[in-house]
């Protein structure tokens, strides 16, 4: 039997197989590998499952890329001139339909107006009575006149008296036939009717002076209220609404017994010696849209040349206006209202990377693109840049190349994911 001391020289013998912290060990060194594989030779990309049938793709290519948009236009009047109201008044007859042809001169409706009738003979009792004042004033003048002739012949007269009294008595003083109280006399009597002579002349050239000055005056006065007359006789004219031009009675707004103010709208007349067409173009092209661009109409196969004649600078509702006209021979019965597509030339053609049109800018902003894999079966998110475009295609400016596949439907649903993975059907 082993006594307590032998017990305790004898070897423990080691056991086999894993231990506790032999399995910690491990798993942390699984997980380190997990980690670096992932790290390393997994693909982290957000993804997105979708069904290819249901997207549209289109192919990159290289070709020559034609600046130009394509808009609808309406034909209209080469010009339209509106008829507004010279003078009021009551709408008493309407003479010409709307619609109808019409020639210059041509009366379309009349109206009334009593208190013009009123004016005018209250100008005429006025011009009347200034007639009649001229007329007298000028028989007054005339009346002036003749008595200050008549004074002047009599003081002339006086004058060659009295200085033959004085020369008769400048004589008898020498022989003292005659006092000298009786010669001085003599000698002022023929001063005083010299110097009244001197002031009735003096008064004659005074009074034709301010008598000629009155009756110019009263003659400037007469020929304007002649011409006030004649402006309010016109105004009575007015009141007949004649065509200015000839064309077409396009719009005719008075109804009968309806009351006119001065200076309303009536009506217009559409001069139909050539047309021009109008359009309304997005207002991101207004900084391109200038006077004489080159654009065309087709009309069943032919072609029309159009050129811009005005741009409007006003935008409404995201749009502005321009105008295009002719220069050239223009579609047979053409109409006013009819609408036609128009190719509205905005550059000069150039070869470039292109992409079709499609939803993708909506959400992209032409900023990137899913890209295709050369296998087709998955998509990846690239960025490029985009530049012009036409109603086909956008210009590509840099991340893309000829033969590449892009999907252009709507990116909605695909939310911020950078990689389309296809479904297998």
């Amino acid at each position: 039997m082993d006594t307590p001391l032998e017990k305790m020289d004898r070897p423990i013998e080691k056991k086999k197989g894993l231990k506790k912290k032999h399995i910690g060990y491990i798993i942390a060194g699984l997980i380190f590998i997990v980690l670096i594989y992932m790290a390393f030779f997994t693909d982290r990309t957000s993804t997105y499952r979708v069904e290819k049938d249901k997207l549209i793709i289109g192919e990159v290519i290289r070709d020559q890329f034609n600046d130009y948009i394509t808009v609808p236009g309406t034909v209209e009047p080469i010009s339209t001139i509106f008829l507004d109201a010279q003078e009021g008044g009551r709408v008493e007859e309407i003479l010409i339909e709307e619609g109808s042809m019409v020639k210059a001169g041509d009366i379309i409706l009349r109206l009334s107006n009593p208190d013009l009738y009123l004016n005018i003979l209250d100008s005429e009792a006025q011009l009347a009575e200034k007639e009649n004042f001229l007329r007298n004033t000028q028989v007054t003048m005339e009346q002036e006149r003749i008595a200050i002739k008549r004074e002047l012949i009599s003081l002339k007269y006086d004058i060659e008296r009295k200085e033959r009294t004085y020369r008769q008595n400048e004589e008898l003083i020498k022989d003292n036939l005659i006092s000298m109280e009786e010669f001085i006399r003599s000698k002022e009597d023929l001063d005083m009717a010299k110097s009244s002579q001197q002031l009735f002349i003096e008064r004659q050239r005074a009074d034709s002076l301010f008598r000629l000055v009155q009756v110019e005056t009263l003659k400037s006065n007469l020929e304007n209220m002649r011409k006030n007359l004649s402006l309010v006789r016109q105004r009575v004219e007015n009141l007949n609404v004649r065509a200015t031009v000839d064309g077409q009675l396009g719009l005719l707004v008075p109804e009968i017994g309806q009351s006119i103010s001065r200076g309303s709208n009536m009506g217009q007349i559409n001069v139909l010696t050539s047309y021009k067409v109008t359009a309304q173009i997005d207002e991101h092209y207004i900084d391109r849209i200038r006077t004489q661009l080159s654009a065309t109409l087709d009309r069943q196969g032919t072609q029309f040349n159009l050129i811009v004649r005005r741009v409007y600078p006003e935008v409404r509702n995201g749009t502005f206006e321009i105008d295009m006209i002719f220069p050239d021979d223009m579609p047979d019965n053409i109409r006013t209202g009819q609408t036609y597509y128009i190719s509205l030339q905005l550059g000069q053609p150039k070869e470039s990377v292109l992409v079709p049109l499609g939803g993708f800018y909506q959400e992209t902003g032409g900023q990137w693109i899913f890209v295709l894999d050369p296998s087709e079966s998955f998509a990846t998110r690239r960025n490029i840049s985009i530049g012009r475009k036409n109603p086909k295609y956008y210009e590509v400016l840099e991340g893309l190349e000829a033969g590449e596949k892009v999907i252009v439907s709507g990116y909605e649903s695909f939310g911020k994911n950078e990689k389309l993975v296809f479904k297998n059907n």
